[in-house]
């Protein structure tokens, strides 16, 4: 299949020091956006034969850069033949009719190209009801005054997964399909619950690994634990998670688990999709929190993994920062710039300390485990009182495994349960503290 030919567009206001009108992340201007965004294309099977950003004091509620702009758009895209235009923000349903009319070619946004490559990149059957549950829910707004436009989103970027076999359906019935996949979704957080459970029946810590998309997360997982997970120099090149046991070198073992890639601009839709994939993360005792230090960038995506993890919940789990990437920085090779052994984590918790690694070359990876197992066994113990409802009994089982129960009280409400366990522990089972006694 001929690769599709693509334009990227761009906007930034004025008196905003250049910056774009939904970039939430400091130190991006709206060249390097688009270089990112031109990665995503790439990912997604695209030729990219030009980028054009457009200076606004404020977005055109048309089309968004106005007419002038698209007209000059119009005449690149006939000119250098092109298939298809990515705007770097999300387009109301109205601004991508009215551009798709004017420039006479597909045009899609970000959140597309994004929700395009999960599609992609979906193996399992639980990744593929997330990415169909949020492409539905992107495309149910937009469905209104297609008409007969919807017959020609067959293929190419944009129209992968759910858009094949939905599109040409109405509201109600897209509603019905989103409904079923949130159930089934539900089912597979339910079962990821109970495999979490039973994981947890063993006296085994946890650890995820995060960082921006990227930043070598499936190589170091696959160094570490001996795992065969795709590791590949692309955009979101893995989206299931996968959980392996890691021995330490105090001959602890754990479990460490690997997840998708964060992003700038993350689709709220992927998101909410994810729910139960990021959960992974949440229940984590520790955080590996893996950055590309060679990426010029790196501070700036710093920023955006830290706000991702306030948002899921993740912001108090005490976390390493992990500098990957020490074989491709251009000088000084073994030492990654000073700032960031000392770059604060947001609004979220401090790093434990930073480790300096090369998961290609498996520089420094001795260093890596012995950090973890100095941070895991930081987990203090702390005293506890959990209010638990009836059908909690296996947390209660957890808190006797875990913990040292010191009283436990049953009553027809539950059990009243005072015990000494694990911080990460105590964080784990948050949702049932209670402040009695």
């Amino acid at each position: 299949m001929a690769r599709e030919r693509a334009i990227l567009v761009g906007i930034a206001l004025k008196g905003c020091q250049g910056r774009f009108l939904t970039a939430p992340v400091p130190d991006y201007s709206p060249e390097e956006s688009l270089q990112e965004l031109a990665r995503l294309a790439e990912s997604a099977g695209a030729e990219v034969l030009d980028a054009e950003i457009q200076s606004r004091s404020s977005p055109e509620a048309g089309t968004l850069i106005g007419l002038g702009k698209v007209h000059q758009i119009a005449s690149l895209a006939e000119q250098r033949q092109a298939d298809l235009v990515i705007f770097d923000q999300d387009l109301t349903p109205t601004q991508q009719r009215n551009l798709e009319h004017l420039l006479q070619c597909k045009v899609i946004d970000r959140t597309q190209l994004i929700l395009d490559i999960f599609a992609r990149r979906a193996r399992t059957r639980e990744g593929q009801l997330q990415v169909e549950l949020a492409q539905l829910n992107y495309l149910l707004p937009r469905l209104a005054g297609r008409g007969r436009e919807m017959s020609r989103l067959g293929g190419g970027i944009g129209t992968r997964g759910p858009g094949e076999t939905q599109l040409e359906t109405d509201r109600r019935r897209i509603r019905r399909r989103i409904r079923k996949l949130a159930e089934q979704l539900e089912a597979v957080r339910a079962g990821r619950a109970v495999q979490r459970q039973q994981r947890q029946a063993a006296p085994l810590a946890t650890a995820a690994l995060v960082g921006y998309t990227n930043a070598g997360k499936s190589t170091l997982f696959n160094r570490l634990t001996g795992a065969d997970v795709l590791a590949d120099d692309r955009l979101f090149a893995t989206l299931d998670p996968t959980v392996r046991l890691l021995s330490l070198p105090s001959r602890r073992r754990i479990l460490l688990s690997d997840t998708v890639g964060f992003i700038r601009k993350l689709p709220v839709t992927l998101v909410q999709a994810f729910r139960a994939t990021l959960e992974e993360v949440t229940q984590a005792s520790l955080i590996l929190h893996l950055v590309d230090v060679a990426d010029p960038q790196a501070r700036a995506q710093i920023v955006q993994v830290e706000k991702v993890l306030a948002e899921i919940g993740a912001g108090a789990i005490p976390r390493l920062r992990v500098l990957n990437k020490l074989d491709l920085l251009p000088e000084a090779p073994g030492h990654a710039p000073d700032w960031t052994a000392s770059e604060p984590a947001g609004d979220g918790a401090a790093p434990l300390g930073t480790v300096r690694v090369s998961a290609r070359t498996g520089e420094g990876l001795d260093r890596l485990l012995a950090a973890i197992d100095e941070a895991l066994a930081m987990d203090a113990v702390v005293n506890a009182t959990f209010r638990f409802p009836p059908e909690a009994a296996a947390k209660i089982s957890l808190v006797y495994q875990r913990g040292r129960v010191l009283q436990a009280d049953y009553d027809e409400q539950g059990c009243l349960v005072r015990a000494e366990v694990p911080h990460s522990l105590k964080q784990r089972l948050a949702e049932y503290l209670s402040s009695a006694g």
